[in-house]
């Protein structure tokens, strides 16, 4: 009896330990990527990218893509905490942040202002400098013809974005115009729908430049012309994308975009996918993504990427004191 005493107990000492290792490594083989913007935006092109690259490297089994446009992010984000969705992530970026700076209200009554946390924060993922960017027929040649027709007639230049006013993209735009001497907020921004309709916005003539990120415009090169990024030099995935800073205007800021799930989200869930969203980062299928976006690789997984957005709160807390938008 003693005996048998003695090999049970081994072998529920086993299935203890089984059991530990497996939570730990639990596998994840598939994905629902909730993005909070309509499509052609940056937070569409980092889900689907992202969802591409993990699943031609063998990573994940399926990827599945939602767009919930509505409140700059604020239904997608309300969606997670309402419904706690399983085998879902939330793609959002600096906006974020602004949101809960700014007392954005979200889409959950009685909630207040909706910030990164009320979600879990899994991990940063990529960097996307700032850009603006003109029709290929514009008589505009780069941002110093746009300042001229400003200061000459400030109604003649209309600026397009995918977000509303306070969001990313109105604030590149902001900043290259604060650093070229005019008041932000006297700019007319025209806020779309995400990336795809600012872009069309452009196209159409209805606004005269667009300020966006910089992977939102790779796939336009033929359609535009980008006459300025917020990077601190050119960069290789670009070469003809001239920097504010190279013509006079000392603009510098990239664009965090990273992955967020649901409250509640395991530990071991959580875990499991940022290490994903590292893993794949060292991968060719990756890498062409990556290089079609013009991005930089930022990895911040967990407690790492809560840091982060801590300090990011306080410098742009800063910085949009400056401009004025709060």
């Amino acid at each position: 009896m003693n005996n048998i005493k003695k090999i049970v107990s081994v072998l529920f000492s086993a299935i203890l330990i089984f059991s530990a290792t497996t939570t730990s490594s639990i596998a994840i083989d598939k994905i629902h990527f909730v993005i909070g913007g309509g499509a052609g935006g940056g937070w569409d092109g980092t889900a689907r990218g992202t969802g591409e690259a993990l699943t031609k490297a063998g990573m994940l089994k399926s990827a599945s893509f939602e767009n919930m446009s509505g409140g700059g992010g604020g239904k997608a984000l309300a969606f997670m905490i309402n419904t706690k969705p399983a085998n879902t992530v939330l793609v959002q970026s600096t906006p974020l942040v602004l949101r809960s700076i700014t007392r954005h209200k979200g889409y959950v009554k009685g909630s207040g202002t909706l910030s990164y946390k009320d979600v879990v924060p899994i991990a940063g993922v990529i960097g996307d400098y700032g850009a603006i960017a003109v029709a290929k027929n514009s008589p505009y040649k780069n941002f110093k013809d746009v300042v001229d027709a400003y200061k000459m007639n400030p109604s003649s230049i209309k600026m397009a974005g995918g977000s509303v006013r306070g969001s990313m993209d109105h604030l590149i735009g902001a900043l290259a115009f604060q650093a070229a001497g005019a008041n932000p907020n006297d700019v007319a921004y025209i806020p779309y729908d995400a990336g795809g309709k600012a872009l069309a916005g452009l196209l159409s003539g209805e606004t005269q430049i667009i300020s966006t990120g910089l992977g939102e415009l790779m796939g336009a090169r033929d359609q535009v012309r980008i006459i300025g990024i917020t990077a601190p030099s050119r960069v290789s995935d670009a070469p003809d994308a001239p920097t504010l800073k190279e013509q006079g205007y000392d603009v510098q800021f990239v664009n965090w975009r990273g992955f967020f799930g649901p409250p509640g989200m395991s530990s071991a869930d959580k875990n499991a996918i940022a290490k994903m969203l590292g893993d794949v980062q060292k991968t060719s299928e990756w890498e062409n993504v990556r290089a079609r976006n013009a991005w930089v690789n930022i990895y911040n997984p967990g407690d790492k990427f809560v840091s982060f957005l801590e300090k990011q709160t306080e410098e742009m807390t800063a910085l949009m004191k400056k401009l004025g938008v709060i």
